[in-house]
Formats: C-alpha cells, structure tokens, sequence
C-alpha cells in the first residue's frame, strides 16, 4: 500500500470512527483531500508567481539578450507554471477519489487533456516568441514572419486537438485523420481563407512581391500606403491619411496592384508634369531676342551654337533670313524648352543618373503640353512634393521671360471684361 492511500485510509478510518456513515465518510475524505490540494495548489502558484516568476523576471533583466524578454512578455514562463500544476494536481487525483474508483478514469482524462492544451499554450507562447524575437532582425524585418508562425500555430492546436479527441474518445489519432478525411469537403469550405492565404503567403514571399514597410496601391480595395503586417489571411496598410485598409492574402496573387519599392530603393522618384503654353504666343526670335537671351547663363552656350549651326546651314542652302518661312530660325518656345532641360540638369536635387527629359505633347484645345520627365534625388515624399513645387514655381514663373504665355482657360473675370465691349 503506497503512502496516498496510507493518508486515504486514515483520514477515511477517523471518520469511521466518529460514527460516520462508509458512504458519508468517503464523500466527506475526498471534500476534505479537495481542499487540502487547492491549499496546497494555491501557495505553489503564489510561489510561483510571487517569488519564482520575481526572481526569473529580474534575471532576464539583466541579460543582454532580447528573447528571454520576449520569452516572458508571451507569458511562456506563466504557461509552463500552469503545465506544473497540473501535474502536481494529476499526482494528487487518484488519492482524492479512492472512495469513487469509477470517477478516476474520467477524471485523469479530463487532467490528461488539461494537460495537453496547457503544453499547447506553453509550446504556443515560444512560437511567439521566436516572432517577436525575428522581428527584431534586419534579414526579416521585411519577410511575412506572422504567415508562417500562425501556420506552425494551426499545427500545434491541430496536434492538440488530435490528441485530446483521441484521449476522451478512446480512439486512435488515425481515426481521427480518417473523419477528417470523410468531411475534407467541409473543412475545406470551413477553411478556405486560411488555406489560400497560406498558399499565398508562400508565393508572396518566394516571388518577394511585398515586403513589410513597402509602398503598395490596390485601388479595387481602396489601399494607398505602407505595408504594416503580413499574415496568413490578411495584409494590413496603412493609408497616408493614417486609416488601415485590410486586404485578403490572397487578393496580391489574385488582382493587381502596384509595389513602388523599385522608386524606393532606386533612390529617385518620378516628376511627369506638364506646362500648357497659350501657342498664340509662339513666334520666332530676332536679333534682340537672341542678344538677350544670350545673356541666360543655362543657354548662353545653347543660343551660341544654335545661332552658328542655323547661319551655316541657311548660307549653304542660300536662303534669306527676311523672309520668316525660308531656312531655319530659332522659336521662343524652343528656346524656353531648352532652358527648362538645361535648369533640371542644374538642379542639385533632381538626379542626374537617371532620365531627364523636356518634351513636347501633342497640341490639344487647351495649348501645346511641355512636359518635364525627371527623377526627384529625395523618394520622401513631403521633400519630393517641395522639389516639384519649387521647380514649376521658377518655370511657370519664367515663362514671360521668354514672350510666352501658359494656357489658362477663360474665367468670371474674363469673362465679365468681355462684356465690357
């Protein structure tokens, strides 16, 4: 006879002896164990959390490692306390319901299962450490971390569930898998988004189409802005005006959308804008022009050799300069477009290793587009909109400089001069 049923057996014998019904007494010796365990449960736990997890917490402190931190703020150290009291607590079973055999089997499953989630939960809380741990390095920072722990947490609580279908049942794991396999239809359906995010967490990842911290835009779901967290059924953004838009996993395989991390990385980001010039003001330069504007440092040298190159090619075909249509002559709206190109290679902020271009569109309704094509050296976006203020603030400025006039579509004020008349 073990010492558990020695303490069983006296206790249960006193009461005997006290004239106590056998029934009654049995009832009685396991309320009196019961309270006796939850005694003894409740100082182990105040031992743990009071004086143990103290002592534990204080330690990590002192280290220079990050994970024991993160080890404890995912309350691993809590979960594996719990693990411990339970097992104490199964020890302890058998003594309290000695009076009622048929209540032990059920209740040392009921433990058993207790037991499980509570390894669950413990193994659970280091997956989330490891996280949290790898969030902090510079190689995943950027990498879908959250899809791939959730995936491993699935497992664990699938593993956990098998084994506490299978505990209380009485049926092997195997005949669980098998059910699973006759309702397959149904947890597929149960299942679907969690399926196809994790099948595209993995294509996102192995074909690096987003990185956490990327620019992304999926007008279809009204996402314009950062990437803050990829998980297996959901990409989170946050929008520039600072509301998050929610977008399904799966959408970045299924629809399109646009990465600007190639703009980010390259260093430059894209001016396309265009002045629209009033063409009523276009004409040709004379001399007074030419003296003039040969005195623009940024076309001094381009008005130098244009005027030589146009003089030997009108002497070689013999033409006359007085008469406007014979030979070549330099327009003011060309001019001004080689002012422009020349003022943006110039520029210390816009780049000089990528394309700079000023060009001509197609006339419209609404005046001949002269359009700048350049890359901004600052890819922030407050210093980006600055650059493309400040340029087309000195150009549109400019533009009287050289007898033109930007295209502006009659307003009240014009329209009220004109009734005037």
């Amino acid at each position: 006879m073990d010492k558990k049923s020695l303490v069983y057996d006296w206790l249960f014998g006193k009461l005997l002896d006290l004239g106590v019904s056998e029934q009654v007494a049995h009832t009685v010796n396991s309320i009196i164990l019961i309270a006796v365990l939850g005694v003894v449960l409740y100082f182990v736990d105040l031992f743990f959390r009071k004086v143990l997890l103290m002592v534990i917490t204080k330690t990590v402190k002192k280290t220079r490692t990050s994970f024991d931190d993160y080890l404890l703020s995912n309350k691993v150290v809590k979960y594996l306390m719990h693990t411990i009291t339970i097992v104490i607590a199964k020890q302890f079973l058998p003594l309290i319901l000695a009076g009622f055999p048929t209540w032990i089997t059920g209740t040392m499953k009921l433990t058993d299962a207790m037991l499980i989630i509570s390894i669950g939960l413990f193994v659970n809380g280091i997956l989330k450490s490891v996280r949290d741990w790898l969030k902090t390095k510079k190689a995943f920072q950027d990498k879908p971390v959250d899809s791939y722990m959730q995936v491993l947490t699935i497992l664990v609580f699938f593993v956990c569930g098998i084994l506490v279908f299978s505990l209380l049942t009485g049926k092997s794991p195997y005949a669980f898998l098998i059910s699973l396999g006759a309702a397959s239809a149904v947890l597929m359906l149960i299942f679907k988004d969690t399926i196809l995010g994790f099948v595209a967490s993995i294509q996102v990842s192995a074909n690096d189409m987003i990185r956490i911290g990327d620019w992304v835009e999926m007008p279809k779901y009204g996402a314009d802005g950062d990437v803050l967290s990829i998980n297996l059924n959901t990409v989170k953004i946050q929008n520039f005006d600072r509301t998050i838009t929610t977008v399904p996993t799966y959408a970045f395989i299924t629809d399109s959308f646009k990465n600007w991390r190639g703009m980010s990385e390259s260093g430059g980001r894209r001016i396309k804008r265009s002045i629209s010039l009033q063409m009523s003001s276009f004409r040709f330069l004379d001399e007074a022009d030419i003296a003039l504007f040969k005195r623009y440092r940024l076309i001094s040298d381009y008005i130098t050799s244009k005027e030589k190159e146009i003089k030997q090619y009108n002497e070689a075909v013999q033409q006359p300069e007085s008469v406007p249509v014979n030979g070549r002559r330099m327009s003011n709206v060309g001019v001004f477009r080689e002012y422009a190109e020349a003022y943006l290679k110039q520029n210390d902020s816009i780049s000089g290793d990528m394309t700079v271009m000023v060009r001509q569109l197609a006339p419209t309704s609404k005046g001949l587009p002269i359009e700048l094509y350049c890359f901004t050296n600052d890819v922030r976006w407050n210093y980006y909109e600055k650059i493309m203020a400040d340029v087309f603030d000195h150009l549109m400025t400019i533009v009287p400089e050289f007898g033109l006039k930007i295209f502006e579509e009659p307003t009240g004020d014009d329209i009220a001069r004109l009734t005037e008349f």
